[in-house]
């Protein structure tokens, strides 16, 4: 299979989007709702359209699973792309200039290809499972950092936060009261690709959705990232729990998340 065809499908659908979604930044006209603090735009949309119409145009057989129109069928399952047109469409709605597109590619239920965008930095974060990570086209590594106590980590709160406090804030108090600092930024994928460059040791979240987390994922595993649920158990696509460090402090954040 070709992945440097794929990868490079996807990084021309992604600068693509790129500009969508830039010209709709502070000039929306229109803004839906999900669920009560899930939102979608007409940025979403123009986003997830231009990126279906890029693989469709050299994929046809391909099967797309795309965070608003949902799982596309009419393809092969063995090949699939996951798809988040605009992650951090919260951000995105507050003017907050910290969103990306998210664009993976599975073979056979393991992801090969990983591609994130940040259309207001430029930043285009890459990965091909076996090839390494590269941000601009320049390899990256994780953080060196061995002490928990000398790490900065990110977070991010699940859509039913509100269902789930407790747990989510004891988690968090734990990680304050262990760490350096703690940062919310409000996209998975960038928080992801930020562990792979070696800007936050760690990142942990809950409720995230394959869409958030499958581009992210290949980018920090290649860039040395250890990718576990809280538990230290292998990472899914569709487990609930989402821990990324850079292997020395894994077993800290273990411990530490447990409640």
């Amino acid at each position: 299979m070709d992945f440097e065809r794929i990868k490079n499908t996807g990084v021309g659908a992604a600068y693509k989007s790129a500009e969508i979604i830039n010209n709709y930044f502070g000039k929306l006209t229109h803004i839906t709702k999900k669920g009560p603090i899930d939102l979608v735009t007409e940025a979403d949309i123009a986003s997830e359209k231009n990126i279906i119409s890029a693989i469709r145009s050299r994929f046809p057989d391909h099967e797309i699973l795309a965070e608003e129109s949902g799982l596309n069928k009419n393809g092969d399952s063995a090949c699939q792309w996951i798809i988040d047109p605009l992650d951090g469409t919260t951000n995105f709605a507050h003017q907050i200039p910290i969103f990306a597109i998210s664009i993976a590619f599975s073979a056979g239920d393991e992801i090969m290809v990983g591609i994130v965008l940040h259309p207001v930095t430029g930043e285009l974060f890459t990965a091909v499972r076996g090839q390494g990570a590269a941000l601009n086209g320049k390899p990256i590594r994780v953080s060196a950092e061995k002490n928990l106590s000398e790490s900065l980590l990110v977070t991010g709160f699940p859509y039913d936060v509100k269902e789930m406090i407790d747990p989510v804030m004891m988690r968090f108090k734990q990680c304050v009261q262990a760490a350096r600092g703690i940062r919310r930024l409000g996209s998975a994928a960038l928080d992801l690709c930020s562990v792979a460059c070696g800007r936050f040791e760690g990142f942990w979240e809950e409720n995230l959705k394959p869409w958030d987390t499958a581009a992210g994922w290949i980018i920090a595993e290649e860039a040395g990232a250890m990718v576990t649920d809280f538990s230290g158990a292998p990472y899914s696509l569709y487990t609930k729990e989402i821990l990324a460090t850079n292997r020395h402090i894994h077993n800290d954040m273990k411990l530490t998340l447990e409640i």
